[in-house]
């Protein structure tokens, strides 16, 4: 099996490792993402050039290209270009979307478009975004793949005002929260998967296998992002910010199926009442540490991740699926 180990290597170093064989194609991707964008409105043009500027590390169409690649043998055609900017397309109108919502004033360590240009506007360019990426695929009759996103843009809906419904009570069991990880994360990554395979020609069942893929991965990348509530490490945002937030996380339902009532009624009235209370969210924290909810959570990260490898088993041993291969470890050995 060929395998790609980086596992002590710096992020971006195991990202450039992964590129590798889609290199040339991640290339000539981001100048055709950059052309999708493109408009005769000035102020528009301004803004999606800065957004361009400041682009993340790119896992979502490295999906939609390693595993177009690995279920073809390596072909690759205009549609997955397109397929990869739709995606990008409509991942950067839900961020943009987000920070509004959530009176967010940074995205990746630079201002957001709300906080340059205010609310009115990054709500229009928001739109403006998912308007381009859904005419991406109407203009080219990319029907199939329009439909795979716009599931995704469904479930990613569903699953925020499902979470927002349930902070209010507390009351998410560990299915329920299953559930809102799936639609809220873990669909956009199974989309990416899924428009990989249907854009050079998959069948059903391989674009389903590989939605399933990515649906996987996707839960166990929101696990891990949900353990780094519980860590002392530099990650970019706060300790305790999700008990601060009042979402339920896996750690914390975890803890509150398996402890006392009593102790239930002090870990719910922690995070309903005293979710502002720095010292009272660190015992919270130290809490749910102490009673295994941080080892429950990362077994069922790893039960995850080991569910998305048994998927990839099928196929031929190739660079794509070696890439597949780091890109899956990656997520739950990352450290930001």
């Amino acid at each position: 099996m060929i395998k790609i180990n980086c596992y002590f290597c710096t992020p971006m170093k195991v990202i450039e490792q992964i590129k590798q064989p889609i290199l040339e194609e991640m290339e000539l991707f981001e100048s055709k993402f950059k052309d999708s964008m493109a408009t005769k409105v000035p102020l528009l043009n301004r803004i999606t050039q800065y957004i361009v500027r400041r682009k993340g590390k790119q896992m979502r169409p490295m999906f939609v290209f390693l595993v177009a690649k690995m279920v073809s043998g390596g072909r690759f055609e205009e549609r997955t270009y397109r397929g990869a900017s739709i995606i990008e397309l409509i991942h950067t109108a839900t961020l943009v979307h987000d920070d509004v919502v959530d009176e967010s004033n940074k995205r990746r360590g630079f201002f957001s478009v709300n906080a340059l240009w205010k609310n009115k506007i990054a709500v229009l360019v928001g739109d403006f975004l998912l308007s381009k990426g859904l005419l991406l695929s109407i203009d080219n009759n990319d029907f199939d793949i329009l439909k795979l996103i716009s599931v995704a843009v469904r479930e990613m809906s569903e699953g925020e005002l499902l979470q927002i419904e349930k902070a209010r009570r507390l009351d998410i069991t560990e299915d329920v929260y299953f559930e809102i990880i799936r639609q809220k994360t873990a669909t956009l990554i199974a989309a990416c998967c899924g428009i990989g395979a249907a854009s050079v020609g998959s069948s059903d069942e391989e674009i389903a296998k590989m939605r399933l893929f990515g649906e996987r991965i996707g839960i166990a990348f929101q696990i891990k992002d949900d353990l780094f509530d519980y860590t002392d490490a530099k990650i970019g945002k706060p300790t305790g910010i999700d008990i601060k937030e009042q979402k339920m996380t896996l750690p914390l339902i975890y803890v509150l199926n398996n402890c006392t009532k009593e102790e239930r009624g002090w870990l719910i009235k922690s995070v309903k009442k005293f979710h502002d209370d720095k010292k009272r969210v660190k015992e919270v924290i130290v809490f749910v540490k102490e009673n295994g909810g941080i080892e429950y959570a990362t077994e069922k990260m790893k039960e995850y991740k080991e569910k998305a490898l048994e998927l990839l088993e099928t196929y031929p041993d190739s660079p794509y699926k070696a890439s597949l291969l780091t890109m899956v470890n990656y997520v739950i050995e990352r450290k930001i």
